[in-house]
């Protein structure tokens, strides 16, 4: 019977460890890793090829609003942020990485940014008060993470009963400039639609999704 039990376990567990980006991860593990992703993630260039303005004014920010960037990672899409919501709003920026909420914390200094609050979470929890956003916003982090069934309802508690979950992220099926087809499909494990359908199952209802680039969609969805 113990042997049972055991076993049933062990497959109950298994599509939970099948959802581990270990891949997409790879480049986390160490303080040196993460200072070079940190090199990219406030790369100049990221304005010109992201389009974050023109991201940002179709997703329906008003004065006052309040924003929680998950996976803020260096801040790259605070000032975007700071410039719709306005003084009368604020901004959670969340992640689980110290070093890089660090960052974040000297650009708030040096920026004036007083209704920035940074937050630290874990892989699972991304430890925001409940109920407190309008919007959650996740750019090129879903794809991290590991068990996007916990996570994303624990996103959701996070998110006002009238409030939306942006997701940005890579298409998995199209050619990426600075990714071979092999590591593109080792680095992003599900395409637009797989994603979809895990969130929706975490308890979000589809809005709408159209391309930003030519490699990334953008899906919308409220709290059901």
């Amino acid at each position: 019977m113990k042997h049972l039990l055991v076993l049933c376990a062990i497959s109950i567990a298994l599509p939970a460890w099948a959802q581990v980006s270990k891949e997409a991860n790879a480049g986390y593990q160490t303080r040196e890793g993460r200072s070079r992703v940190a090199g990219a993630l406030d790369n100049p260039e990221r304005e010109k090829n992201d389009k974050p303005r023109e991201l940002v004014d179709q997703l329906g920010i008003e004065k006052g609003d309040v924003i929680a960037d998950i996976g803020t990672g260096v801040g790259f899409m605070i000032p975007y942020f700071l410039d719709l919501i306005g003084p009368e709003g604020k901004l959670y920026a969340q992640d689980i990485q110290q070093d890089f909420l660090d960052t974040v914390i000297k650009k708030k200094a040096e920026h004036g940014w007083s209704n920035v609050e940074t937050v630290l979470g874990t892989g699972n929890e991304p430890g925001l008060p409940d109920g407190v956003a309008d919007l959650a916003f996740i750019l090129d982090v879903y794809h991290h993470i590991s068990y996007p069934d916990v996570t994303m309802k624990n996103v959701a508690r996070a998110i006002k009963p009238d409030g939306k979950l942006v997701v940005v992220d890579f298409y998995r099926s199209r050619k990426h400039p600075r990714m071979s087809d092999e590591r593109l499909k080792g680095h992003i494990r599900l395409d637009r639609d797989g994603f979809k359908a895990e969130i929706e199952s975490a308890g979000f209802k589809f809005v709408r999704t159209f391309d930003q680039l030519p490699h990334q969609y953008v899906l919308i969805f409220e709290k059901e």
